[in-house]
């Protein structure tokens, strides 16, 4: 795997810098990299827009407009995502657009409490770094878990192959910035969509412009989605979008200061103005910021891509959206969910130097990976062992 890439930090102050090389590329590299978490993305926004009866206008420009912020504000590859428990909780219990959009409302409110008071970063320093590492290894198994038990089989026989083409693609260029493996592993899905999957009479037939639906959240949908959404997301929010999202900026771009106080900010901004547009609550997120990277993005140039994407389907296909975007083959999406699966897997090394440390990552990940809001349990029990173990080993020393 390729050295983390350092890059001088931006000034602010000029134009040209924040537009600079160093921050916004469109080159090979980033075009590979902008599908880097399509896998994660797609099948939340789908299954929300199905079963809340959402605007897909709405949900996709939303989601576009905010990629392109993102990347050119931050000039990294750390793109938006759904909030995952919150969609989850949607998905399953079919909960309405309204609640939707309330609970996204609450948790800006939340966040940006909890940024402007100090606590977040607070927070952030309180927890220890080896269940910040555990938080990190638990969303690698996951991610691992959803490619290889479920993105990997869905088309049988002929995904096995495809899959299997997709894998030797990644290993044989890894790491190769003249010939971007993921480049060629999004090329050979697109390529099988367009020969197998594609209505083209269909999708043409859809095309139409669209804009986003106006939306003003009621108190009542504010405070239930708050209880029913917002305060289940929160533990999990903290723990990967905030505190791990911060650590793995760290790790890949060393050179590059982000603080807890200014991804707090971007998140609880983003969730106070989407739900009025019909957009769904979003978050940063540390597997996202893997995904691009591992794809080969080093800038924020891949997540504008990946905002294009989206705004295109939105403005102009979102009544045949679920034809355009589900023509994509599972299994080499799964392959890029391995990849970005490993990337996460592999920041665990730093703990090897302490048994207790390794210990304690270990088991915060399996409890993150295993457990029902796992994230949220592995970071208490985590944080509680570490600090009890200070006064009396719980963990054997070396």
């Amino acid at each position: 795997m390729p050295a983390p890439m350092s890059t001088p930090p931006s000034n602010a102050g000029s134009v040209a810098s924040f537009f600079s090389r160093d921050r916004i590329r469109f080159d090979r590299n980033e075009w590979a990299g902008s599908f880097g978490d399509i896998g994660t993305d797609l099948p939340l926004l789908i299954g929300m827009i199905l079963a809340a009866g959402l605007d897909p206008a709405s949900v996709f420009i939303m989601f576009g407009v905010l990629q392109v912020a993102t990347g050119l504000f931050y000039g990294l590859p750390m793109p938006m995502q759904p909030l995952k428990a919150m969609a989850v909780i949607v998905i399953t219990q079919k909960l309405s657009g309204e609640i939707l959009f309330g609970g996204g409302l609450a948790i800006g409110i939340i966040m940006l409490a909890l940024t402007i008071t100090g606590a977040l970063g607070a927070l952030a320093k309180f927890i220890p770094r080896c269940v910040v590492r555990g938080l990190q290894f638990g969303l690698g198994l996951s991610l691992a878990s959803l490619a290889l038990r479920t993105y990997v089989p869905a088309l049988g026989a002929e995904g096995y192959a495809l899959a299997a083409a997709g894998f030797l693609i990644m290993v044989a260029l890894w790491g190769n910035r003249r010939l971007p493996a993921g480049l060629f592993v999004i090329g050979l899905g697109l390529g099988y969509a367009l020969l197998f999957k594609f209505d083209a009479e269909a999708v043409a037939d859809g095309m139409g412009l669209a804009l986003p639906q106006v939306n003003v959240p009621t108190l009542d949908a504010v405070l239930t989605g708050l209880f029913v959404l917002a305060l289940p997301q929160i533990p999990l929010s903290l723990g990967n979008s905030v505190i791990a999202t911060r650590q793995t900026i760290e790790d890949l771009f060393p050179q590059r200061r982000v603080s807890i106080t200014r991804i707090g900010t971007t998140y609880s901004i983003v969730n106070l103005i989407v739900p009025f547009f019909s957009g769904v609550p979003v978050c940063h997120g540390c597997g996202g910021l893997a995904g691009h990277y591992a794809l080969g993005a080093r800038t924020g140039g891949s997540v504008v891509i990946y905002g294009g994407m989206y705004l295109i389907v939105g403005l102009l296909f979102s009544r045949v959206s679920s034809e355009v975007l589900q023509v994509f083959p599972l299994p080499i999406l799964g392959v890029v969910l391995l990849f970005e699966a490993l990337v996460l897997l592999r920041f665990i090394q730093d703990q090897a130097s302490s048994k207790a440390d390794l210990t304690l990552a270990l088991l915060v990940a399996l409890m993150a990976f295993g457990l029902p809001q796992g994230y949220v349990i592995g970071l208490l029990i985590g944080t509680a062992i570490y600090y009890i173990s200070k006064r009396r080993p719980l963990l054997t020393h070396e």
